[in-house]
């Protein structure tokens, strides 16, 4: 098989078993690899608890994985979040993918939960359930030096392991699976790490085709201002936001109180660059190498985490940020989540964190001692035990990342309609709001944005299928893609049909939690971007969002969805329908 390998791996760590299973062709072709196989392979778990020992954890690679496709080298994680309980995937690159796919798979499917701590040891030949109880409490850094003779590692820190609901899965290399506490849904099996290794190749259906495919990506990549220019993401990685989300004021500051932050200067990715001296660095094989690092080799922080430990927090010292990223990698916690649950927690309590309290809060969070027992329950949770619900900044107990909704009414749309919950990945429409990509539309208007949105969450829902990062778009289309797709498997894909696949996993995810409760309700912002203004930091007030306004656009995004008046299916046989 061209691209695929039509082979997926069941582990089932209660009985200790493992066996591979040929993967029906037509799940490959209708819903890719990554997210969509993912999302497709838990039709049968979607209604039970994220907790259950028989709730799947799916890794799912894509049909360019394993090729030069770039930014291919990439796999998603699928499962029900324990901190929001919708259907949850995250994406990750690194050699873990490209790994997995060399070990012959397209997609691994762990159930069960072990009786002790294990590790799980993959092959082309074979696979190992291995004891951990030796690994068990060690930080990510530690537990992947242990294991870096078995390949490839995908691991869980303490914060996993103590079922903190925002916990991470990180990857060796230092990618994380963040979001949505998928590392706690790992530790509730008792499973440590996964380690694999591989040596087989992905074969490719027309390589001259898909040689020229890639040159055309390639020189798309080094055209786009925002990936190759000299204030772009390849030069600065994603801090370079910092300066323009302030000069923007849409800058969520102190727990989202206020939209500009005076100090932010202090960690822009200008600020990083002098201080740190960071050298480019990236995931494997990626010709962006948008990731940047100290020389010693340690990860700096992406942009939502200098916003959120910074700006939402009132802390303008880099040092401390920087050190709180690398304790959030070394624990394995979700560094957006952690930042705004410390943010309703500061604002509840009167006082913001000082910079030196962040470490020790984090660790307790990490460990669940003391106030991090609260902590590690997430803003929603920690507020409404609190008894202040409303300073949660969250949609569907998902908090929301360092791009303030009173700044761009298409982004305020864009976190309700998603389905993992208050996610700025699912339609991105900063790309067109505030980068003007591809073309420029008014931020501060609802016009046309539920069309937008909806086109935009099918793509990136292709996009996270195929698996490709969200990045190579600011320079190549989903029709240099689907050529890729197209060289590589052997069947013709389209652009449209790109779209029409993203269509059909975007509604299998609304399908699922409307399953299990959500509905219009849950598509909701706080009501602070409602009823209070953001500040300019110039004496000039951002106003609140037009709840009539979003409202009416909501409404439209459902019937663009073919949803009823609650964001849900009339039609109960939605999925029957479905390949």
């Amino acid at each position: 098989m061209n691209g695929w390998t039509g082979t997926l791996l069941r582990i089932d760590l209660t009985e200790g078993i493992a066996r591979r299973e040929e993967i029906p062709r037509p799940l490959l072709t209708e819903y890719l690899g990554g997210r969509g196989l993912g999302v497709r392979l838990m039709r049968e778990g979607f209604r039970l608890a994220p907790f259950d020992p028989a709730m799947p954890l799916i890794f799912a690679v894509g049909p360019l994985c394993g090729t030069s496709a770039p930014t291919a080298a990439r796999l998603a994680v699928v499962s029900r979040s324990p901190l929001t309980g919708t259907i949850c995937d995250c994406s990750a690159g690194g050699r873990f993918a490209w790994r997995l796919k060399a070990a012959g798979l397209d997609a691994l499917v762990i159930t069960g939960k072990s009786a002790a701590p294990v590790t799980v040891a993959i092959r082309p030949d074979g696979v190992d359930i291995l004891p951990a109880a030796d690994l068990w409490g060690k930080a990510i850094p530690t537990t992947v030096a242990a294991l870096a003779g078995r390949g490839s590692v995908a691991a869980i820190g303490p914060a996993g392991e103590n079922g903190v609901l925002f916990a991470n899965i990180m990857m060796g290399e230092g990618n994380s699976v963040g979001r949505g506490g998928l590392g706690a849904v790992m530790g509730a099996k008792g499973l440590k790490a996964v380690t694999v290794e591989g040596d087989r190749r992905t074969e490719i259906a027309d390589p001259e085709l898909f040689a020229k495919a890639r040159q055309d990506v390639l020189r798309l990549f080094k055209a786009s201002p925002v990936i190759a220019g000299p204030l772009g993401i390849a030069e600065f990685g994603t801090p370079v936001l910092v300066d323009l989300m302030a000069q923007r004021r849409m800058a969520p500051t102190e727990n989202f109180r206020k939209t500009f932050f005076e100090r932010s200067g202090n960690y822009s990715g200008p600020a990083i660059r002098e201080a740190c001296e960071p050298k480019k660095a990236g995931c494997y094989g990626c010709p962006i190498q948008c990731k940047k690092s100290t020389q010693e080799g340690e990860h700096l922080p992406e942009y939502e985490t200098v916003s959120h430990f910074g700006a939402l927090n009132n802390v303008a010292d880099l040092a401390a940020i920087v050190k709180a990223n690398h304790i959030c990698n070394d624990l394995g916690l979700d560094s957006i989540t952690a930042a705004a649950t410390l943010a309703a927690w500061g604002e509840i309590r009167g006082t913001f964190p000082a910079a030196e309290e962040i470490p020790p809060l984090l660790e307790a969070m990490a460990m669940r001692r003391g106030e991090g027992e609260l902590l590690a329950l997430g803003s929603r949770r920690l507020a409404e035990e609190m008894g202040r619900p409303e300073l949660s900044m969250s949609v569907k107990s998902l908090e929301l990342p360092a791009y303030d909704p009173r700044g761009a009414y298409g982004m305020a749309l864009a976190y309700c309609t998603s389905q993992r919950g208050g996610c700025h990945l699912r339609a991105y429409p900063i790309s067109h709001e505030i980068l003007r990509k591809p073309v420029p539309t008014d931020r501060f208007s609802f016009s046309g944005k539920a069309r937008i949105i909806t086109i935009a969450e099918d793509t990136n829902a292709a996009v996270d299928s195929l698996v490709a990062c969200k990045f190579s778009f600011f320079g190549a289309s989903l029709e240099e893609y689907a050529e890729l797709l197209s060289a590589a498997t052997g069947c013709e894909y389209s652009p449209q049909r790109l779209k029409e696949i993203g269509r059909r996993i975007v509604l299998t995810e609304r399908f699922y939690n409307c399953a299990n409760g959500f509905s219009r309700r849950d598509d909701m912002l706080p009501e602070r971007f409602f009823s209070e203004p953001g500040t300019s930091g110039d004496g000039v007030e951002i106003p609140p969002i037009d709840r009539r306004r979003f409202e009416e656009e909501l409404e439209k995004y459902y019937r663009i969805r073919g949803l009823n008046s609650d964001g849900c299916f009339d039609d109960s046989s939605f999925l029957e329908q479905q390949p």
